[in-house]
C-alpha cells in the first residue's frame, strides 16, 4: 500500500500540464531505489520467481519515464547519460542501443558521446563493425577531432589483436579456418594505418602524432606502423621541441639489459647512467638545432625528473645533480632559461648549500626580469635564507623598479622579515610607508596586518588609536573590522559601546552586501552584559532597508532561526 501510495503521488506529478524535470527525476530515482530493494530482498530470502511480473514491469516503467524526460528536455546531456548508466546497470542491451541512437541524433556535436557509443559496441556487444560505423559517422560531423581519430585508431588495433588471438587459438586447436575469414590486412593493423594517414593530412601538430604513437606501442605487432609514425614525426616536425623530447626520452627504453640473477647493483647503475647520458646527448643536439626556451625547458624538465627519482646509489644521485645544475647554467648563459625555472634552480642550489651561486643567480634573474614581482620575491627569499646584509637594499631596489602596482607580495615579505629582524619603531615606520606606497586595493591587506601586529606588540590602547587613525582613509575590508571586534571581545572589560562603534563603522561600508554582519550585531546586543535587546528592532529595520535583492530573504530566514534559537 505504501509503495502504491508513493508511486501514485509521483505519477500524478508527471501528468500535470506544466511538467517539471525534477518530478521525473524523483519518480525515476524512486523506482530505481525500489528495484535495488527488491534485489536485496530476493538475495536475502532466496526467492527468484515472478521476475517478469515485478522487475520487468518496473524496468519498463523506468525506460518509459526516461524516454518521456529526454523527449521533453532533449538538450540535457546528463539526463541521457543517466539513462545510459541505468541500461548498463540492468544489462538492457537492446534498449541501450536505441538510447545511443536517439542521443547521437540530437547531440551529434559532442565527440565524447560518439566515443562512448562506439566503445560500448566494441567492448560489450563485441561488434567491431558497428563501432567502426559509429566512428565513421562521427568523423563526418567532426573531421578534425584528434580524440575521435585516436580512439578509432585504438579500436582498429584492438580488433586486430582480438582476431590475431582467435586465429592463434584455432590454429593451436588444429581447427579448420575455412569458415572464418581472417583478413591479413586487418591482422597486420592496416586499417589503423589508413586511419593514421587520413588523420595526419587533416590534423596538424606534434601532439597528435605522439598520442597515436603511444597507442601503437601498446600492441606488439605494430613495429612497422610505429616506424612510419616516427619517420613522419621527424620529417614534418623536426624543429618542434616535443619531437626532440620524445626522441631523447626514447633512449631510456632502448638497449636495456635483460634482468638476470647475475646482474649486480653496480651493473644496473652503470647501465642507467649510460642510458641517461644517451638521452642527454640527444638533448644537447636538440638545443643546438632548436635553441628556444621551450627546448631548454624540455631538457631541464627531463633532468629534474631523473634527479627526483629515488635511487639507493649516491653516485648516480650525485651525477644527476651535477648534470641538472650544468644544464640550468647552460640555459642561463644562453639567456634562454624561462622565468618559472629560475625558482627551481635556486631551490636546487640552496638544497646543495651553494649559497653564493644562488645569490648570484637570483641577482642575474632580477636583472633579466626586472618587472617581475615573483622574480624579486624569489631573490629576496634567497637573501633572507642566507642571512645576507643586503636584504634592505634589495627591498628598496625592488620597490623602485616595480613602482607601486602589484608590489603587495614584496611589502608583505618586507614587513614579515622586519618583524623578526628590526626594532618595533623601524617595523612601524615600514607599515606606515607601505600604506602610502601600495595601491588602494592592496593597502587593505596591509591595514589588516598592521592592526594585528600593533595589537601583538603595542597592546589594546595602541591598537584602538591605530584603528581610529586607519578609519580615516578608505578602502577597508570586512576582516579589518572583524579583527577589531575580536580584539575588543578578548578584553576583560569588553565594552558594548566600543563594539557598537566598530559594528556601525563596518555597516557603513558593508551593510548593503553582508546579512551576517547585521545578524552578528543583533546577537551581540542580545548576549553582551551591557547590550540593549530593545535595539534589535531598529537594527532589523535598518537591515531590511539597506540589504539588496535576494540578500533580504537570506537575512529574514536567518533572523527567524535566531528568534527560534536554532542559530
Amino acid at each position: 500500500r505504501a509503495v502504491l501510495r508513493r508511486a501514485s503521488a509521483l505519477e500524478y506529478k508527471i501528468q500535470r500540464r506544466a511538467l517539471r524535470k525534477e518530478d521525473f527525476i524523483n519518480y525515476i530515482q524512486y523506482e530505481i531505489n525500489l528495484l535495488e530493494l527488491i534485489k536485496k530482498r530476493r538475495a536475502r530470502i532466496g526467492y527468484s520467481f515472478k521476475k517478469d511480473e515485478i522487475e520487468n514491469s518496473i524496468l519498463h516503467r523506468v525506460h518509459s519515464l526516461f524516454n518521456r524526460a529526454t523527449g521533453k528536455w532533449k538538450e540535457d546531456v546528463q539526463l541521457w547519460l543517466s539513462h545510459v548508466a541505468f541500461c548498463k546497470q540492468w544489462n538492457a542491451k537492446h534498449q541501450l542501443s536505441k538510447v545511443f541512437s536517439s542521443m547521437l541524433a540530437i547531440h551529434p556535436n559532442k565527440p565524447a558521446l560518439w566515443i562512448m557509443a562506439a566503445k560500448w559496441e566494441m567492448e560489450t556487444r563485441l561488434s567491431s563493425e558497428s563501432a567502426r560505423h559509429l566512428f565513421l559517422r562521427a568523423l563526418r560531423f567532426h573531421p578534425e577531432c584528434p580524440k575521435l581519430y585516436q580512439e578509432y585508431f585504438r579500436m582498429e588495433l584492438m580488433n586486430a589483436e582480438k582476431q590475431r588471438k582467435e586465429k592463434k587459438e584455432f590454429e593451436q586447436a588444429k581447427m579448420d579456418l575455412g569458415e572464418f575469414n581472417y583478413s591479413e590486412e586487418i591482422l597486420n593493423g592496416e586499417m589503423a594505418r589508413i586511419i593514421y594517414r587520413d588523420a595526419a593530412q587533416k590534423i596538424k601538430g606534434v601532439e597528435f602524432h605522439l598520442a597515436v604513437l603511444s597507442i601503437a606501442k601498446l600492441f606488439d605487432f605494430t613495429q612497422d606502423l610505429q616506424k612510419e609514425i616516427l619517420d613522419s614525426l621527424q620529417t614534418k616536425y623536426a624543429d618542434d621541441p616535443l619531437t626532440w623530447d620524445y626522441m631523447a626520452r626514447r633512449e631510456l627504453e632502448l638497449g636495456s639489459l635483460p634482468s638476470t640473477e647475475h646482474t649486480t647493483k653496480q651493473m644496473k647503475v652503470s647501465e642507467m647512467t649510460q642510458r641517461e647520458e644517451r638521452c642527454c646527448a640527444v638533448f644537447e643536439e636538440a638545443v643546438r638545432a632548436v635553441p628556444t626556451e621551450d627546448m631548454w625547458k624540455c631538457y631541464i624538465t627531463f633532468c629534474l625528473e631523473r634527479y627526483n627519482r629515488k635511487t639507493n646509489s649516491e653516485e648516480l644521485k650525485q651525477k644527476r645533480l651535477e648534470r641538472t645544475l650544468s644544464v640550468f647554467n647552460k640555459a642561463h648563459e644562453s639567456s634562454l632559461l624561462p622565468e618559472a625555472l629560475y625558482k627551481q634552480w635556486l631551490q636546487l642550489l640552496l638544497e646543495s648549500n651553494l649559497f653564493e651561486k644562488a645569490t648570484e643567480v637570483a641577482e642575474t634573474a632580477t636583472k633579466r626580469f626586472s618587472l617581475s614581482v615573483e622574480t624579486w620575491q624569489m631573490r629576496l627569499q634567497v637573501l633572507i635564507q642566507v642571512k645576507s646584509d643586503d636584504v634592505t637594499r634589495c627591498f628598496e631596489e625592488a620597490i623602485k623598479h616595480m613602482k607601486s602596482k602589484g608590489t603587495l607580495p614584496l611589502w608583505i615579505l618586507w614587513v614579515e622579515w622586519s618583524e623578526g629582524t628590526n626594532s618595533k619603531e623601524d617595523t612601524e615606520a615600514l607599515y606606515q610607508r607601505s600604506l602610502h606606497a601600495t595601491t588602494h586595493a592592496e593597502s587593505v591587506t596591509m591595514k589588516e596586518k598592521y592592526l594585528d601586529w600593533t595589537y601583538r606588540n603595542g597592546g589594546y590602547k595602541k591598537v584602538r588609536r591605530l584603528f581610529t587613525s586607519l578609519c580615516e582613509n578608505r578602502p577597508f575590508s570586512l576582516d579589518f573590522f572583524r579583527k577589531m571586534i575580536q580584539i575588543e571581545k578578548e578584553q576583560e572589560s569588553c565594552k558594548m559601546l566600543h563594539l557598537r562603534e566598530y559594528y556601525e563603522r563596518a555597516l557603513r561600508e558593508f551593510g548593503s552586501t553582508d546579512p551576517d554582519l547585521w545578524l552578528d550585531y543583533i546577537k551581540e546586543e542580545l548576549s553582551h552584559p551591557q547590550g540593549k535587546p530593545e535595539n534589535c528592532g531598529s537594527i532589523h529595520w535598518r537591515a531590511m532597508k539597506m540589504l539588496q535583492g535576494h540578500l533580504v530573504e537570506d537575512f529574514i530566514s536567518k533572523y527567524t532561526l535566531l528568534q527560534t534559537g536554532h542559530l
